[in-house]
């Protein structure tokens, strides 16, 4: 007994030690070195937080970018998918319902120009970012509301997209809230 009891004691104390230990302590120092310092990045709009970059936030209103739908309604707390499959009846009417309703507010835009992104919801409910398709769909609607050209709505697009880690890691996006925050600058 006394042969694996003294092994198994240590081994508990040593991997105790490492796994709550030292493990939570780098994972944390890691954490500081990111934007936000490990509590996530805040997005400043005229001194006040308006958001964080990381959770996705509900917009609907014609002059701004629209964002991923979420299946939990934007809750950070209830973060989920809908678990609905692409066959579900109930699935397949809610994306159709969020399709007329994206072709009634974009006139011009056709049912095939619409990126999947802007009628499904993410896994987590929580995306913040669309790929730059997604957004450029967007931009006529934006630039009639506005007044704005929209070549100037593009380039505010071009200028925000995350490019891909080492240009191969991940697609291209932009990040709707900083999107939307850049817009309303342009306003000033």
């Amino acid at each position: 007994m006394k042969t694996y009891l003294l092994p198994s004691l240590k081994l508990t104390v040593i991997l105790l030690v490492i796994l709550g230990g030292i493990y939570p302590l780098a994972i944390a120092a890691v954490g500081k070195l990111t934007p936000g310092h490990g509590d996530g990045e805040t997005i400043q709009y005229k001194g006040r937080t308006v958001g964080y970059a990381n959770i996705g936030q509900k917009f609907t209103k014609d002059e701004y970018f629209w964002s991923r739908p979420s299946a939990v309604n934007y809750a950070a707390d209830g973060s989920g998918g809908s678990n609905k499959g692409p066959s579900n009846p109930d699935y397949l009417k809610d994306v159709n319902a969020r399709i007329d309703t994206f072709l009634k507010h974009n006139p011009g835009v056709t049912r095939e120009q619409i990126p999947a992104e802007l009628v499904t919801a993410s896994g987590s409910g929580l995306d913040p970012d669309l790929s730059p398709a997604g957004a450029k769909v967007q931009v006529a609607r934006i630039a009639r509301i506005r007044g704005i050209s929209a070549e100037k709505i593009n380039s505010i697009i071009d200028a925000t997209i995350e490019r891909p880690l080492l240009g191969m890691f991940g697609p291209a996006k932009v990040n709707v809230l900083k999107l939307n925050v850049a817009l309303d600058e342009l306003k000033k």
